[in-house]
Order: C-alpha cells, then structure tokens, then sequence
C-alpha cells in the first residue's frame, strides 16, 4: 500500500511538474525585441517581451516548443531549454508574401487578381530622377513611354492600352493611401514625379477590374500603388545614397554644313544674286552651339530605426537635372517624414506620412532646337561692331534677319542661341503629400480592425514668363507682355472602413467595407504687366479672370475574401461612386467585381513537391468607371466663358488716361445627358513555379470593353451654344495576351543570375461610334495636322485601332522613288480631294512590346542590363515631311533656311502642294528596342564603421536599335505624328551608396 502511494505521488508529481523559461529576445545585431510574442506552441499560453526584450514563461518541460514572432522577423520555433538567448532575423521575404492591394493587404498566394508587386531595391540602379523609370519594362501589360529630354517632362503611362478617346487614359497613382492628382502644378504633370524615388518600398500594380474596381471610378485605366520605406531595425541607421551623371545627347538630326549648303545653294540657284547677297561667309553649326554636357546629381540622407513603441523614418533629397540645351534646370528638394507608433499593446497603430518637395525650374525654350535645324549655317552667332565686340543695340546682340528699316524679319526663323536666352519662363512649386492613417484593433475582438485615414495633396505653383528687352522675341511681339502666373491645386481625402479577418479550422474569411470622401480644387490665375522695364514688369495690362474648378467624389465600397484550405479562393468587390462631374440623374455608378482561383500547389498531389514549387488558375471579372473626362469639371451645366484676354474684350469708352473695355460672356456647348465611361474587363490567368521557384512566371489573358465611350458629334445649328458636343455614345474593346517569365539559371552562395522577361501582344478596336448608322460615316478626323489649317492626320473609326492613320496613297515612278505632289486619285474623278484618302491601317499603338533584364552577382560585384520595346507601331515622321524637298523661295522674303541630308528625297525641287505634306510615304515602322541601362557595382559590408558600402557605376540609354529614321521612335504624343526634336540624352552615372 505504501509503494502504491509513493508511485502515485511521484506520477503526480511528474504529471504537473512545471518548467520556468527566463530569456532574452534579440535581433542580429544585439538590440533587444521590444513587444515579441513567446508562445507555447499549440496552446493559449503566451507571453510578450519587455522593454528589455525579456521574458519569463512556465511550461511543462525543457523539451517544449517554443514559437516566437514579431512583425518583420522570421517566426522561430526553438525548445524551451535552448531560449536563454533568441537571435531573430529580419524577415527579407516579407514583402513577397504579402502584397498591398487596395484598402489592405493580401498573402501573395492568396491573390486572385491580376496583381504585380515589385520591391524598388530590385529595379534599376541607375541614375533616377522619376519613378516611372524605374517600372520601365518590367511588368507586362505596363506600357511606358519615357520623358523626353527636357528636364520636368512627363512620362506617358497606359496599363493595357487605352480605355477611352477624349477621357484620360492615366491609371491612378495612390502613394501611401492618398490617390495622386494629376495636375500638381507646372513641371509636376507627372504624379509620380511627386515621390524621391529613394524613398520607396515596393510598387503594385493593379491590372484587372477584379483588382482594381474597389478604386471604382478611377480605376479604368489601372491602378499603381507607391508604398514608401518605414522606420526598421531597433537602433539608429544613417544611409546616404548619391549619384554624379553626365549627359549627352545620344542622337541627332543632319543638317547641311555650311560649306555644303553654299555650293548646293551656288549649283541650284548659279544666277541668283538675291541669294549670293544673303549667303553668309561663317561656319555655324547650330546644334553644338546650342547644346552642352550637362550635369546631374541627385543627394539624398535618410535616418531611420524604432524607438520603445515608435518606428521612424526622416529622409532629405535633392535632385539636379540639367538640360543638354545651354538652358533649362530642373532643381527638387524633397523631405519624407514617416511615424509608426503603436500604442495598447500594440492595438492602435497610427501611420504617418508627410512628403514635401520644392521644385524650381528653368523652363527652356525648345523652339530652339527647330531654330537649330533651320537657321542658316553661313551666319556668325553675333552681331559685331567694328572692332570685333558683340553689338547689343542689335537684336540683343545675337545675330537674327533684320528688314532694311532695322525691324525684325518676322517671318524668318530666329538664331537658336537668341532663342534660349532670350525667353524667360520660371517657376517653382511647393507641394506637399501625406496622412494619417489610424488602424485599431478591437480590444477583446481582435479580428476586427477599424481603419481610418485622412489624407492631402496640395501644391502651388508661381512663375513668370517674358522676353528680354531688345530682344529679337520682343521685337517680332506685337504686344510684348510680362506675365506673371500661379497654379492652387488641392486634393483632400477622407476614408474610413471596418475589416472582419477570421481563421476558421479550414478557411479564412477576410471582409471589408468602407466610405470615401474626396474633394478636387484647382485655381488658376494670372497677370499681365508690359515689358518696359529691365528688371520686373511695367504697367499693369490686365487681370485674367480666375479660372477655379471643383469636384466632389462620394463612396461606398466593400470587398470579401474567403479561402478554403489556401487552395480555393474567391474574392468579391463591390464600390458605388457618386461624382459632382456629372448631373443628379447620372451622379452614381456602381462597380462590381468577382474572382476565382485555384491554388493547384495546395493540393495534396502537389503540396511539399519542389519540382512544381507553384501553381494557381485565376478567373476573374469586373466593371470599373470614369469621372476624369477632362479639363471640363462641369460638362454637363449650361455656362458663360469670361473673355480671358483684352483683346477678347468690348472697348466702350475712354478717359483722360483709360481705355474702358467690356467684359464679354460666351456661352458654352454642354450636354446635360453625359454619364460614366464604363469599362468592363474579364481576365484569365495562370502563376507557375518551378525547380524550387528558380523558373516562376505567369501568362494572362484579357478583354476589356468600353461602352458609354465619350465621343464628339456634331450638333444641328441652333441646338447648342456650339457645333460638337462630347457624347456618351460609343464602345472600344481591348483584348490582349501577357506573358512573365523569371529564370534563376545560377545560385550559389558566391554566385547568383537571374533573367527575366515580359511580352505583351494587345489588340485595340473602336467598335461604335455614333448611335444611328449613317451610310458612309467616315467617323471622327483627329491627329495632328501636318500644315496649313484644320489638318488632321488620322481618324477614330469603327474596325479601326484609335488614331489609324487617313492619308493620301503616294505615287511612285517605275524606279520606286517617290513623285513629288504626285498622289493617286483613288475615286477616279479626275482630282485628288480630301475623298481621296484612304485609312492606311496603321497606327502609333504598339502590337506587342516587351522588357527584359538580367543581373548576375559574383561575390560582392554585381552586373545589371536592362532594357524595352515594342513591335507594330508606326509613326508619321513630320520632320522628314518637313526637309523633304529643297524648294524655297525664302530668299524673296530676305531670309535663308537650311536644308537636311537625312531626309531631302532626291529630285524634289519643286514647292510641295499641302496634299503632299499628308502623304503614307511619312510612314515609317517605329519598332524597337532600347538598352535602357547596363550597371555595374561592387559592395562591401561590415566595415568598421560603415554597414554596407556600394559604389557603382552606369550608361542609361545605351543603344536603340531600329529603322526608324526620325530622332527617337517613342514620342509622348497619341496621334503618332513626330515633330519630336529634343534628344533623349545618354547617361553616365556614378553612384555611392552608404549605411552607417
């Protein structure tokens, strides 16, 4: 009996013995982990470190399992007796397990979307001033075009083509939770401008409706979302990044030298002594006088760690973007602040954001580069006095045509150098982002979180512009003014919404629904002062009416996800937006989505096989809308135009010193009927992985229609106070193949290559455009004219891709060289008319294009080669219209212009009649492809006091390989009529990289 008992004592005893665990959670470099949770593995017992990163918790013996998480860190699961002392290392693959998406976050394996999320530190390492360049090429169904070379152009950006004709065809852009204007004031056209590239994170990039229409109105055209760095690691880092480029022009137009313009001039006009009188004796070439090798750096400082309870992150940049003319500056300087406090146990988090940028630019005349190419070549840069001094009494001093009377020839073009300084145009932009976001987890529910944010973007803008005093602009003006001008743009942002996320035994159920309040203001005014003083304005000339629009956006949404097992996933969005843009009877909208997927690499067959490390069938379907339908904020309202100009204005009298004029009021057309655009998209797509995830990629498929598609029609006389109207009567579809395929060919611990690559093929037709079919309907003229007036290039017609080119069918002789004015009378009536022109088929939107990139690592040397293009576009080449023959009669004005080798057609002497100007011999095949950049860095970590240390060098804008002859086969406008004459320039770059 007593043996008996003392058995069970001791089972007891054993059964209830209790293990006590004192530890102390760390990171890599030593700090304690603040806030870690210590759990017994499979149960509620659980613990959190102190202030001290320590931690006590009793557990039934030494052998227990520990699990240990913290945000940011890789989850560790260690035995009781070994957690004295717990290293946790950062979790480097965070971001690519979880993407953001809009109102929240998704695993990426959980995605049924067609959804691209990139980290920055994996794009370009080159120099980069805008963060359009850094996406360049690498997403596919993301088509960018890049800025041209003045500093503050913007980029041209299209997620899968275009959706509409005369609404805006940019996606949104929201940057940290706040939706980004796109009208920020002058020289910040481009939103993403508004952003250091420096300081971002990651990129998403919403493609589909089913991922983008809980955006609803605004998402027709796509949606990236911007997410910048926040403050990590527990003490205080410095990182400094600065990069030094050189810049010159990477290509340019031929022009005749002097020596060969004055014999082709002496050999073409033998007996003209007009012309011997006007021939100069100099050697000018006018595109090196107006260009240089400009410099460019950016210099940034960033500081960022986590207190107690607080996150933190304060970077400083500046950037400095020469032009490779001998004027024009771009100058930014941006501050980013982020705060992440957590309070209540880390309950409450609040998120806050504030960006500021200052930007002052020079904006150079880029009439200069035309100037370039015409001016004539035999003339010196100067005007000079006998004794060789420049002669400022004349035209400022720079050489320019002049009558016989000393007046300014205002028909001849203008020296080039004249033209850059002595045009002025300046300003500077204050613009300022952020918010606050609040995120609360519900004390006792903590499922539940209620999200809140409030967000701006505000930017003013103040510049002037005039002509130099005496200078050949001032002297060809007729009312040469100085002008002062400033743009107010506010964009305010209310948001609130409740997010329910569960985990079931075998499911996860993930519901949101919330409101959004947004409120747009944009105010425009200007002054006007005569240009009689040397150093400001002179008499006040007039006041331009303020020009101030407004629009309020109101909206429901919600979205729920639900996945069964990770392996079956569906997702519904639902959004309902209400814009002031349109009329009471139109005001709302209503956009659903819905998606489907299966995650096949769930499944039993497939779990754990690294041979097939990943693959998902995704379905998807959505409607997504449009309220940005142009500079009109109230197209639907009946409204008087103020005469913006005096000479707009009535002169009704006048006193001992005032002319009284009077303002005038002109109605404008309107059409109280317009409503949404909507687009409507279906999407198929399939993710894979392969070998362990070294060959992942994805292919899609697409179709995408537009119905309620804005169009201009004409209107009966004495309907409207106009002779068109903008329309909701037309439907344009979009259907297209992508294909993304990453390849890691090597990976070793000393060696690592990667490939990678994106195709595109799209397709875009206008399928309607008017409501009753009228027999011989041409449908809508558009694009740039070539000369003359009322000249149009192309045409929106139904079977048609938008801007397919309309011209005239060139005739050719027997030796296939073209016919001066010699054009084929296609309806055979004995005359070439406007009846004569025929829809040649061909457009500027692209077939297909592409990216590629590759970056090998050998130890701590890394190699990076980038490059895009595109496959099917074409061009009209308006500068080889421009040169093409040799005929002038200049000289009978008193002036002389160049010629150019490239694009003179032999045998063309002759004056070229205006048909001839919109002849398909302009044509010309614009597909590509670009080395954007080849880089090329070497790192060292763990100096003594110094963490990391990158210095690298770059060439950006490498090579172009192409047939297209004009200056640069991508140009930012539509129409595919290239006038472009400012060269992209190619850069050198050097660039430093420290972490203390």
């Amino acid at each position: 009996m007593t043996l008996l008992l003392a058995v069970t004592l001791f089972s007891l005893t054993s059964a209830y013995a209790q293990y006590e665990v004192r530890g102390t959670v760390v990171d890599t470099d030593g700090l304690t982990v603040i806030g870690a949770t210590v759990l017994q593995q499979g149960t509620s017992n659980g613990v959190t470190t102190d202030l001290d990163g320590r931690f006590t918790i009793t557990v039934p013996s030494g052998e227990t399992l520990l699990e240990i998480s913290y945000l940011g860190y890789k989850t560790l699961v260690i035995e009781a007796r070994n957690a004295a002392r717990v290293v946790m290392h950062e979790d480097t693959e965070l971001l690519e397990e979880v993407v953001i998406i809009g109102y929240g976050t998704i695993k990426k394996s959980d995605m049924t979307g067609s959804v691209v999320a990139i980290k920055a530190e994996d794009l370009n390492r080159g120099a980069i001033s805008s963060p359009d360049q850094m996406l360049l090429g690498k997403v596919s169904g993301l088509h960018i075009t890049p800025a041209t070379g003045q500093p503050g152009a913007s980029a041209k950006i299209r997620i899968r083509g275009a959706a509409s004709l005369n609404a805006s065809n940019d996606p949104l852009i929201v940057i940290d939770g706040v939706p980004i204007t796109g009208d920020g004031g002058a020289g910040m056209g481009n939103p993403l401008a508004s952003v250091n590239p420096n300081d971002i994170e990651s990129y998403t990039v919403l493609k589909d409706a089913s991922a983008t229409a809980i955006y609803g109105s605004r998402a027709s055209n796509g949606v990236i979302i911007i997410t910048t760095r926040k403050g990590t690691g527990k003490k205080l880092n410095v990182g400094y990044n600065a990069s030094y480029s050189m810049k010159q022009n990477a290509s340019a137009i031929e022009m005749m030298t002097a020596d060969e313009y004055r014999d082709f001039m002496n050999t073409t006009y033998p007996n003209n002594q007009v012309i011997q009188g006007l021939l100069g004796t100099e050697n000018t070439d006018w595109q090196k006088e107006i260009y240089r090798l400009s410099f460019n750096t950016d210099q940034n400082v960033s500081v960022y760690g986590t207190t107690s309870f607080m996150p933190y992150r304060v970077s400083l940049g500046y950037n400095l973007d020469q032009a490779t003319l001998k004027r024009g500056d771009n100058q930014r300087g941006n501050l980013d602040v982020s705060l992440s406090p957590k309070f209540f146990d880390d309950h409450l988090t609040i998120n806050i954001n504030a960006k500021g940028i200052y930007q002052k630019t020079d904006w150079a005349s880029t009439g200069a580069v035309g100037n370039a190419l015409a001016f004539d070549p035999t003339k010196p840069v100067y005007f000079t006095k006998g004794d060789g001094s420049i002669d400022t009494s004349k035209a400022g001093g720079y050489w320019n045509w002049l009558n016989p009377d000393g007046s300014a020839n205002t028909m001849a073009s203008t020296n080039p150098l004249s033209t850059i300084y002595d045009y002025t145009n300046f300003n500077h932009t204050l613009r300022s982002i952020g918010n606050v976001q609040l995120v609360y987890k519900v004390h006792g529910w903590e499922d539940l979180t209620l999200n809140v944010n409030a967000g701006y973007d505000i930017a003013q803008t103040k510049g002037e512009r005039y002509n130099a005093l005496g200078s050949i602009s001032a002297m060809r003006s007729s009312n040469d003014l100085f002008v002062t001008y400033e743009n107010f743009n506010k964009n305010m942002l209310l948001e609130t919404y409740l997010n329910y996320n569960h985990a079931f035994r075998n499911s996860n159920l993930d519901v949101m629904a919330g409101y959004s309040w947004q409120h747009n203001y944009v105010q425009y005014d200007e002054e006007q002062f005569r240009n009689t003083q040397p150093d400001g304005p002179g008499a006040h000339y007039f006041t331009a009416p303020t020009n101030a629009k407004e629009y309020y956006l109101l909206s429901f949404f919600g979205r729920i996800n639900y996945s069964i097992a990770s392996r079956y996933l569906f997702t519904v969005t639902l959004r309902n937006d209400a814009s002031s843009r349109f009329s009471k009877a139109n005001r709302w909208g209503l956009f659903p989505s819905a998606a489907v997927a299966w995650n096949v690499a769930e499944e039993n067959f497939l779990k754990g096989n690294r041979s097939v490390s990943a693959l998902k069938f995704r379905l998807g379907w959505g409607r997504t809308g449009q309220q940005d339908i142009g500079s009109d904020y109230y197209p639907y309202l009946a409204r008087y135009l103020s005469s913006p100009s005096l000479e707009m204005q009535y002169l009704m009298d006048m006193d001992d010193t005032n002319l009284i004029y009077l303002t005038t009021l002109a109605p404008l057309a309107y059409n109280a009927n317009l409503k949404w655009e909507t687009t409507e998209t279906y999407n198929v797509g399939l993710d894979f992985g392969f070998a362990n995830d070294r060959i992942t990629g994805s292919a899609e498929a697409y179709y995408r229609h537009t119905y309620d598609l804005l169009n201009v029609i004409s209107t009966p006389l004495g309907s409207n106070f106009g002779n068109s109207i903008i329309s909701n009567i037309g439907n344009m579809e979009n259907k297209g193949l992508e294909f993304t395929l990453n390849v890691i060919p090597v990976q070793t611990a000393d060696m690592h290559w990667s490939i990678g690559g994106n195709l595109t093929l799209q397709d875009t037709k206008i399928t309607k455009l008017t409501t009753l079919k009228a027999e011989g309907y041409l449908g809508v003229t558009t694009g740039e004219g070539m000369g003359g007036t009322g000249g149009y290039t192309s045409l929106h017609r139904e079977g048609f891709t938008p801007y397919t080119f309309y011209l005239f069918q060139q005739l050719y002789d027997q030796e296939g060289n073209p016919v001066q004015n010699g054009l084929i009378d296609r309806d055979g009536d004995g005359e070439v008319t406007d009846a004569d022109r025929y829809v040649t088929g061909y457009s500027p939107v692209p077939d297909a294009f592409f990216g590629f990139n590759t970056q090998f690592r050998y130890k701590n040397w890394d190699l990076g080669i980038n490059g895009h293009g595109s496959l099917g576009n074409y061009l009209i080449n308006g500068v080889a219209m421009g040169y093409s023959t040799s005929y002038s009669d200049d000289w009978n004005k008193g002036y002389l212009n160049n010629l150019s080798k490239q694009y003179l057609v032999n045998g063309w002497t002759a004056p070229s009649e205006n048909n001839q100007k919109y002849s398909d011999m302009f044509i010309e095949n614009a597909s590509f492809f670009r080395i954007d950049d080849i880089n090329l860095g070497y790192t060292i970590n763990k100096l003594k006091c110094i963490k990391s240390l990158r210095i690298a060098a770059s060439v950006q804008n490498v090579y172009v390989f192409t047939k297209y002859r004009g200056l640069d086969p991508e140009i930012g406008s539509s129409d595919g009529v290239d006038f472009s004459i400012i060269p992209r320039p190619r850069l050198f770059t050097l660039r430093l990289n420290l972490t203390f």
